[in-house]
């Protein structure tokens, strides 16, 4: 049974913080409560007793943004290699010990069998045990399927519904759809999010096929929309996918990298190699995400379309990345942005991704490798000296 992650003091103190913002503040002290961020300063504040505060010295330690994951399959992916291959659905200490706080769930290749009412119970779980969840309705294929009938009728009637995705390009797996097609989507999602204040962003899962980001290029040629209602996501899979999707974001739109390793055609990037490359470019740092694809397949096919075999997405890919990224010399304040501010401002989640008076407490303190060591989800600690001290309902009990 779950730990209920509700009971916590009404008021706790962070001690002695190197502060991140994502900007470096310096050390600073934070004070904590009703899960939110209440206060923040470099000295000492002198709190009557009976206000029951509980001090936590966090020793000088970094404390940064819990990590937004904006593509995780949280009701579980998969079923490209036969009904075998359906991947299971992550657990809230999954996402906690990876320092997420924050995720946005959908569906993949499977719309079929698994549906944006199981994503929505997913996520509502998820928020029972703690985290910030909210879901993308749709998946691969046109039409969307939906709650309610309509794009725009999730979005306005289901408050977690933040857009559609991920809806395929360039992938054997897509419906092949044409850019009539692709624009009616994106438009629907457009004014979804203007009747709503939603992000109304189309989040593109983008294949390996030739045609690229094509689609997406003579949609914005021949529409009124704004770049930003396109996101495609796996841009890193194929270099020159990369080098379109930098210049998708010269343009306007934000394109999101996935957390997985370089191929082993070499033909990808990287997701640390990924960001770097995004830097050296000079394009506005904010058009740049990094998701997890955390419980999502990760297949490799022959070139009839045929899976020959398949890796699990993890959501512990977002810290490593994030930790590997320092250890090569960007300055943690850069590397920050596209796992905490960039996802929470693109995708309007007004809270998250920053340390500032009034936000979410949704707090990360690093350990030395930069590695989350303790994880702060709307202000109950999650994570404590790497270990979960909440699970979720169906996780083994803590020992």
């Amino acid at each position: 049974m779950a730990r209920d992650p509700s009971p916590c003091p009404a008021l706790e103190l962070l001690v002695d913080a190197e502060l991140y913002t994502p900007e470096p503040m310096g050390r600073r002290h934070v004070l904590v409560g009703g899960e939110r961020i209440l206060w923040i300063g470099a000295t000492l504040p002198q709190l009557p007793a009976d206000l029951g505060v509980r001090t936590v010295n966090v020793g000088g330690q970094r404390v940064v943004p819990g990590l937004v994951d904006g593509h995780a399959h949280v009701s579980g992916g998969g079923g490209e290699a036969g009904y075998a291959s359906r991947v299971p659905a992550p657990r809230l200490s999954d996402f906690t010990r990876a320092g997420v706080t924050s995720v946005v769930g959908l569906l993949g290749t499977d719309d079929t069998v698994r549906s944006p009412a199981e994503v929505l119970a997913h996520a509502r779980a998820l928020e029972a045990e703690g985290l910030s969840a909210f879901m993308w309705t749709g998946g691969y294929h046109l039409p969307p399927r939906t709650l309610l009938g309509s794009v725009r009728e999730d979005m306005f009637a289901i408050d977690l519904v933040i857009g559609v995705g991920e809806l395929a390009l360039s992938d054997h797996r897509s419906s092949q759809p044409n850019v009539d097609e692709l624009l009616r989507i994106a438009a629907d999602v457009h004014v979804g999010g203007l009747m709503t204040g939603k992000a109304g962003v189309l989040h593109l899962h983008m294949g390996d096929g030739e045609r690229g980001l094509e689609l997406v290029f003579a949609a914005l040629d021949l529409c009124e929309l704004p770049a930003r209602v396109f996101h495609p996501t796996h841009v890193n899979r194929r270099r020159a996918l990369f080098d379109e999707a930098i210049e998708l974001a010269g343009r306007g739109a934000t394109i999101d990298v996935t957390a997985f390793p370089a191929g082993d055609d070499g033909d990808g990037l990287g997701a640390v190699e990924a960001v770097e490359a995004f830097v050296r470019t000079g394009v506005d740092p904010e058009r740049l995400t990094v998701s997890s694809d955390g419980g999502g397949c990760l297949p490799r096919f022959d070139s009839q379309g045929r899976a020959i075999g398949f890796g699990v997405g993890t959501p512990s890919t977002l810290a490593a990345t994030l930790a590997a990224l320092v250890a090569r010399g960007l300055p943690l304040e850069q590397a920050l942005l596209p796992f905490t501010r960039n996802p929470a401002r693109h995708l309007r989640l007004d809270r998250k991704g920053e340390i500032r008076v009034g936000m979410d407490a949704d707090l990360l303190v690093l350990d030395t490798r930069g590695l989350p060591r303790d994880v702060m989800a709307r202000g109950v600690w999650h994570v404590r000296d790497g270990r979960a001290v909440v699970r979720g309902t169906f996780e083994d009990p803590i020992p």
